[in-house]
């Protein structure tokens, strides 16, 4: 098959969700003998990352990057308030991206072209008009939900009432967009079944997050213990709320207190703000570090304090191949077949994560044991190659009906 992706970020460096999902799905796709293209948008705050990163999928894929600025406007973002303009998606238009993106399609002789989340989805009427090939759309999560979920956690009555209205908003678009592809594919069963109480008609397919599980070979030698760590995008505002409420609350204990561990913050995009919680010796604020994996494979335990979001965490599943012992709210760990107390450890209140790491980090078997029993579920259930197998097949019914 002739395969066509369309992202709102330059996959490469593959070092936060988003882009370990597509690249995965490359990758999966070109050693199954399938011709790959990738039409993507290169937001101006990451040009520094994509114009200094090489891959090797690069050479192996048809790959255009259009550089665009999706900065947030004060301004435009007051206007959207009365105009009932979607700003959150419409910074991701643009016209010279469209134009060449038609021109693509026109030549391109394509079987699947598949959108990666709402945010490319303004292209999709432009690219129906000049193809006969299916139109996937795949949802990283359901977005609407994140944001009534954000608004949830707000306490500021204006915050609360701002965040309900975008999530309206955007509620009402991701709906209508579901009715224009021939099929959607999502990571849980979760996702599935809130798609499908608005659109019983459409396909949906259930298709986890897949790992290349060769490149996950944790090496117990460079093992710190106890010590915990967070790893994520920060750019993305659930993950800075969980990280806030989680030193919020543990900050003293880490520090003075009864969970004296290291803890170690990571990730693209980190707040200035962040730096007052860091503390010599015992606090560690690093901002996005070179090797992710690397950095994974020296700590012990994994904290994902997520109150908002969806879909299914990538990090946790790269953190279960790397056999961590991870603490997760009961929302991060979504979609993913987990055993309480087996392959993960999920505590939904302060007095639950404080029990969950009091124990983790006064006995090493024990988290040794949830980090192997963690391994093998992920050998199951999310190894590239048979998630690969079923999104082929996927297309394959897909060409056929």
């Amino acid at each position: 098959m002739k395969i066509l992706l369309i992202t709102h970020l330059a996959p490469f460096p593959q070092n936060s969700g988003y882009p370990i999902v597509v690249g995965n799905t490359i990758r999966g796709l070109i050693n199954s003998g399938h011709q790959v293209s990738l039409f993507s948008l290169n937001p101006q705050k990451q040009k520094h990352r994509h114009h200094d990163s090489t891959d090797e999928l690069m050479t192996q894929i048809n790959y255009y990057c259009h550089s665009i600025d999706t900065s947030i406007s004060l301004k435009h973002a007051i206007m959207g308030l009365f105009n009932r303009k979607l700003y959150t998606v419409d910074r991701y238009y643009n016209t010279e991206f469209e134009r060449l993106l038609i021109k693509e399609v026109q030549g391109g002789d394509y079987d699947i072209i598949q959108f990666e989340g709402l945010f490319v989805t303004p292209y999709l009427q432009a690219v129906r008009k000049v193809t006969r090939a299916k139109c996937i759309y795949r949802a990283h999560h359901i977005e609407y939900l994140v944001w009534e979920r954000l608004s949830k956690q707000k306490n500021d009555p204006v915050k609360k009432l701002y965040l309900r209205m975008i999530a309206k908003r955007i509620k009402q678009y991701e709906l209508k967009q579901y009715e224009l592809f021939h099929a959607i594919a999502v990571f849980t069963n979760q996702d599935k079944e809130t798609i499908q109480e608005s659109q019983s008609n459409i396909p949906v397919e259930i298709l986890p997050v897949g790992l290349d599980l060769s490149r996950y070979q944790p090496d117990y030698r460079k093992l710190e213990f106890p010590s915990l760590f967070f790893l994520g995008a920060m750019d993305w505002m659930p993950n800075r709320e969980g990280i806030e409420w989680f030193l919020e609350n543990f900050s003293k204990e880490i520090t003075d207190g009864d969970l004296r561990a290291r803890f170690y913050v990571a990730g693209n995009d980190i707040p200035e703000r962040f730096d007052d919680y860091e503390v010599v010796g015992k606090i560690f604020i690093h901002g996005e570090v070179d090797d992710a994996l690397e950095f994974v494979n020296t700590k012990a335990i994994m904290i994902v304090p997520l109150l908002s979001g969806g879909g299914m965490r990538v990090k946790i599943v790269e953190g279960m191949a790397m056999q961590k012992c991870i603490i997760s709210t009961s929302l991060g760990a979504e979609g993913i077949n987990y055993q309480q107390g087996e392959n993960i450890l999920i505590a939904n209140t302060p007095q639950e994560f404080y029990r969950a790491i009091k124990r983790c980090i006064t006995d090493e078997n024990y988290c040794k044991r949830i980090g192997l029993n963690a391994r093998k579920l992920v050998e199951e259930q999310h190894d590239t190659h048979k998630i690969t197998e079923r999104l082929v097949s996927f297309y394959q019914r897909m060409l056929l009906a």
